[in-house]
């Protein structure tokens, strides 16, 4: 007998918090993720990933609010890590971990830090947009799409629309309705990463753009996963991609107009079903693959399970909301 998707959300979970989440530096009461398991310090300093981690907490909390998850000392472990500040010289880790914290109820000086930095990354360079990180001369749809979301969420929503405009006339391909990476001095990288179409995705639907929403997803459907399985893009920060896309498709099948909902929730659900029928059972859980249209090659990253752990809970979400809870993979 299939298993609903909030148990497969929380036996992800579950494997996840086991492999990499530990004590900061042994500091009781904090908690950070480790980039891979077996390594006893964090060394390696993957700010927007711990951001994706407390995410996934939250979004573990509120499908089942029944044990202590140590939100709290995650968010305590970030800010040491970080040297005692809540920002850092990029403006999409920056929205990444406000958008985590608005969530998790974080401190409204950390929110208040965060929304100032990305204030200050607009110029009217490339007719606007905030910039990729400080003392650079590259914006893209990973800086603006979130630093969007995390403004429209904080009440300003002319400013998230003068965001989301720019990327609309500036890195929205006309041909398929697919956001590009980003542009520089002469040059538009014409790159498509999941990503950046989940992050724009995300934007239109906090600022209730539903024509623009919508092409985003028929976009995706036709262009990036025509078999509705969101393809993989490695490990590294590439395994985060399809996580963070599919958290916003679940967001537009939530809050869009049934047939756009319906394209949205098809590409979480056969993307979850994939992920979770490949995945790689051991001892200490399952290990989920770094594309999840292919059994096998299960990923050593933070980052891809995370990527699939967010999925889980967001075709949880749906199921929540009235749709099947017992697929049949």
């Amino acid at each position: 007998m299939a298993i609903g998707w909030a148990a497969r959300a929380g036996i992800a979970e579950r494997s996840v918090r086991d492999r990499f989440l530990r004590p900061m530096l042994g500091m009781p009461g904090t908690r950070l993720g480790l980039p891979r398991p077996g390594r006893r310090l964090h060394l390696s300093w993957n700010y927007w990933w711990q951001a994706h981690l407390l995410d996934c907490l939250v979004d573990a909390h509120l499908r089942d609010p029944s044990e202590d998850r140590a939100i709290t000392a995650l968010v305590r472990g970030i800010r040491l890590r970080n040297l005692g500040a809540w920002t850092n010289s990029y403006y999409d880790d920056i929205a990444w971990l406000g958008l985590a914290l608005q969530r998790a109820g974080g401190p409204e000086r950390a929110l208040t830090a965060i929304e100032s930095r990305l204030r200050s990354g607009w110029t009217d360079d490339f007719g606007g947009g905030i910039w990729w990180r400080r003392r650079d001369d590259f914006k893209n749809a990973p800086a603006n799409g979130p630093a969007a979301i995390y403004l429209a969420r904080r009440g300003d929503h002319a400013w998230a629309r003068a965001t989301v405009d720019w990327l609309d006339r500036t890195l929205v391909d006309p041909a398929t309705g697919l956001v590009w990476d980003g542009i520089r001095p002469g040059e538009t990288v014409r790159t498509t990463y999941t990503y950046c179409q989940g992050v724009f995705l995300g934007a239109c639907v906090e600022l209730s753009l539903v024509d623009q929403a919508a092409r985003t997803i028929r976009a995706v459907a036709d262009h990036l996963a025509p078999d509705h399985v969101l393809p993989g893009q490695g490990e590294g920060d590439g395994g985060l991609f399809a996580g963070i896309l599919a958290r916003y498709l679940a967001d537009s099948a939530l809050r869009l107009p049934a047939a756009e909902a319906d394209l949205a929730r098809s590409l979480v659900l056969t993307s979850a079903k994939a992920l979770w029928r490949n995945r790689v059972t051991t001892l200490d859980g399952p290990r989920f693959g770094v594309d999840w249209r292919h059994p096998g090659n299960p990923g050593r990253d933070l980052s891809v399970q995370l990527s699939a752990w967010m999925t889980l809970e967001a075709a949880a979400r749906l199921a929540h909301s009235g749709g099947p809870d017992h697929p049949r993979v």
